[in-house]
């Protein structure tokens, strides 16, 4: 994962198209699957999800503008999403220090 990666509050999970299932976490992870492993359709959802991934890794769109997107290239190259289950780290605040109380 690079430097500069924008990682999603909800990671994207899809069905690819031999039934395996595979979780995106942010842009960069979106981007190299983009433009490396696309099926060979290509559409105007891929070239907008392409474009707003490398705007979001340059600091201009904002990271769920390009979740979006890679959410519709997928459902145009036939790969829905599935409900992804994001598993967040329990908040645990510390413990409050013991007031003194004088009498």
């Amino acid at each position: 994962m690079p430097l500069n990666d924008v990682l999603w509050t909800l990671p994207v999970r899809i069905r690819l198209q031999c039934g395996l299932e595979r979780t995106f976490t942010g842009a960069y992870d979106a981007l190299d699957f983009l433009e490396n492993e696309w099926p060979l359709r290509h559409g105007k959802r891929h070239e907008r999800a392409v474009k707003t991934c490398r705007g979001v890794l340059n600091g201009i769109i904002p990271g769920t503008v390009a979740r979006e997107a890679f959410v519709a290239a997928c459902l145009e190259a036939g790969m829905p999403s599935v409900l992804a289950s994001w598993k967040r780290k329990p908040t645990t605040h510390p413990a409050r220090p013991a007031r003194l109380v004088a009498h």
